[in-house]
């Protein structure tokens, strides 16, 4: 194959990659509910929060709570 061909392939495979990261990027301007639970000094928990910690929020889209100690 010739230089030109792995460049199109190239490309093509890069343009694939570009349209499926940004589908889950969020919304400009806005940080995702794990992030801003990072943010806080949480963790994220899909099961009950620990011992001595409260529910501050979710994460994960919704799935799971954000425990903050």
């Amino acid at each position: 194959m010739d230089t030109c061909t792995y460049m199109g392939v190239f490309l093509c495979v890069c343009l694939k990659l570009s349209q499926h990261c940004a589908g889950q990027l969020t919304a400009l301007g806005q940080q995702s509910d794990s992030y801003i639970c990072a943010r806080k000094g949480g963790t994220c928990n899909l099961s009950p929060c620990p011992l001595y910690n409260r529910v501050e929020g979710t994460c994960y889209r919704g799935k799971a709570k954000c425990c903050i100690r």
